[in-house]
C-alpha cells in the first residue's frame, strides 16, 4: 500500500456565524474557493494533476447544495478535468473527506487529491437539511433521539463532570487560543479571505473571546435545560441511561463550540507526485477510522475511533505526542481524555472550537492542519485528530511528521 503524504494544509479564519460576522456577506463557495486557490498557488500546482477534490459539508442545501465541491473546482479556476464530490458525516466531514483523499492515494487510484470542507453557518444554519432522525417522530422514538446539547449534559452527569470542571476547560481553551494567535502559531495555515476587489475581509479568527474566566462563564445560564425539561428530551436520556436518575444541565454558550463560518483544504499525494514538483512531504497519514457508538449519548465515539485508527497504524496511545479533539462541548473533551488516560497538557494545546468556533463541515480538516503545524513547531512526531459525530459516531486520523 502506498504512503499518503500531506504536502500542505490551509484554512480560512473562522468568522462569527451570524449576520454581523465578517464572512456572512460571502457565499460558501467563496470560502471554498479561497482554500482551493490557496493550496494551488502556494504550491505552484498544475491543477490538471489533481485527481479529485472532496469537501465535507454538513448542511448540503441551498447555497451549499447540489455538488458544491465540483462547482468550487470550476469557480476556483482548476482544470475542468478535476472532479469534485461533497460528503457528509456530520461534524467529522472535513476529516473524513481528507481520509477519503488519502485512501485514494494509498490504493494507487490517485496521485494527488484535495480533502477539506466548508460551512457557512451564518447563511445556511444548522438543521437546514432536516432529515428523519430529528423530524420523523417514529424514527426519533426508535433511535431515542435527543439534541446534542442534551447528550453533552448526559455525559457530564454520567461521569460526574461539574459546571466548574467544564468552565475551567473552556477558559483554558480561550487562554491557549489567544496565546496561539499572539505567538503566530496559526500563521502557516491561515489564509485571508478577500472580496472580489481583493480587499481583505477577514484575516484572523473572529469568534475568540480573550480574557474569558471561570468567573465570567459562571454567569451564563444553561443552554439546554428548557429543551430537556420542557420538551421531554431529559426523559428520553434517562430512559436509556436510568442510572443517572436526572440530567444536570451544565453546558452553555461559553463551554460549547462556537457557530462560525470557514473552509479548509488539505493537499494529499504520493511520493511520486511530490518528486515531480520538488515538494517536501510534511507528514504521512498512518491510519484512520470511523466507528458507530450509542446514539443517545452520541458524543463518546472519538476515543474508540482513536484506538481503532492507532491499531491500524500499529501504534497505541503511548506513541502519540499531541492530540486534537474537537471541542464540540467541554464534556466531550473531558470524557475523551479520561477514557484514553491523557494529560490535558498534550490535548488541544492551541485551544479548540470552544474558543475558535466549529464550522461543521470544515473543522476536521482545520484541526488536522493545526495538529501538523504544532508537531512541527515543537519538533514532535505523532499526532491524532478526532471528532465526535452526530447520531453516535466518531472519526480519528493518525499522522506521523516527516522531518526535513
Amino acid at each position: 500500500m502506498a504512503d499518503a503524504l500531506i504536502y500542505d494544509t490551509v484554512r480560512t479564519p473562522r468568522g462569527k456565524g451570524k449576520a454581523g460576522g465578517a464572512l456572512h456577506t460571502l457565499a460558501p463557495i467563496e470560502l471554498a474557493r479561497t482554500a482551493l486557490q490557496a493550496v494551488r498557488d502556494r504550491n505552484e500546482l498544475d491543477t490538471a494533476d489533481v485527481d479529485d477534490v472532496i469537501l465535507g459539508i454538513v448542511e448540503p442545501v441551498d447555497e451549499q447544495g447540489s455538488n458544491l465541491a465540483r462547482v468550487a473546482v470550476l469557480y476556483s479556476g482548476y482544470d475542468q478535468g478535476v472532479p469534485g464530490v461533497q460528503i457528509n458525516r456530520y461534524c467529522a466531514s472535513g476529516l473524513v473527506a481528507t481520509n477519503m483523499a488519502a485512501a485514494q492515494v494509498m490504493s494507487g487510484q490517485s496521485q494527488l487529491a484535495v480533502g477539506g470542507g466548508v460551512e457557512s453557518m451564518s447563511r445556511v444554519p444548522m438543521g437546514s437539511s432536516r432529515g428523519p432522525w430529528a423530524t420523523d417522530p417514529q424514527v426519533s422514538m426508535y433511535t431515542r433521539f435527543v439534541p446534542q446539547g442534551i447528550s453533552a449534559d448526559l455525559i457530564a452527569t454520567k461521569w460526574g463532570y461539574s459546571r466548574t470542571d467544564l468552565d475551567t476547560l473552556a477558559a483554558t481553551s480561550q487562554e491557549r487560543a489567544a496565546q496561539a494567535w499572539q505567538e503566530g502559531r496559526f500563521a502557516r495555515s491561515v489564509v485571508p479571505v478577500r472580496d472580489h476587489n481583493g480587499v481583505v475581509v477577514l484575516d484572523h479568527d473572529e469568534y475568540l473571546r480573550p480574557g474569558t474566566t471561570v468567573e465570567s462563564l459562571a454567569t451564563l445560564k444553561p443552554a439546554f435545560q428548557q429543551l430537556g425539561e420542557h420538551y421531554g428530551f431529559d426523559a428520553v436520556a434517562v430512559q436509556r441511561y436510568p442510572e443517572v436518575e436526572g440530567i444536570e444541565h451544565v453546558h452553555h454558550a461559553g463551554n460549547s463550540s462556537g457557530i462560525v463560518d470557514g473552509a479548509a483544504a488539505v493537499l494529499v499525494g504520493s511520493r511520486e507526485i511530490g518528486r515531480k514538483y520538488g515538494w517536501r512531504p510534511r507528514a504521512r497519514i498512518r491510519g484512520f477510522a470511523s466507528i458507530g457508538s450509542e446514539p443517545t449519548i452520541m458524543l463518546t465515539g472519538p476515543a474508540d475511533a482513536a484506538r481503532k485508527a492507532l491499531k491500524r497504524a500499529g501504534m497505541d496511545v503511548g506513541d502519540v505526542d499531541l492530540w486534537e479533539i474537537n471541542e464540540a462541548f467541554a464534556s466531550v473533551v473531558m470524557r475523551f481524555e479520561e477514557d484514553l488516560g491523557l494529560d490535558h497538557a498534550t490535548v488541544n494545546v492551541n485551544g479548540g472550537a470552544i474558543a475558535l468556533g466549529h464550522p461543521l463541515g470544515a473543522t476536521g480538516a482545520m484541526i488536522l492542519g493545526t495538529l501538523l503545524d504544532e508537531l512541527e513547531r515543537r519538533d514532535l512526531t505523532v499526532g491524532v485528530a478526532a471528532l465526535c459525530v452526530g447520531a453516535g459516531m466518531g472519526t480519528a486520523t493518525v499522522i506521523e511528521r516527516i522531518e526535513a
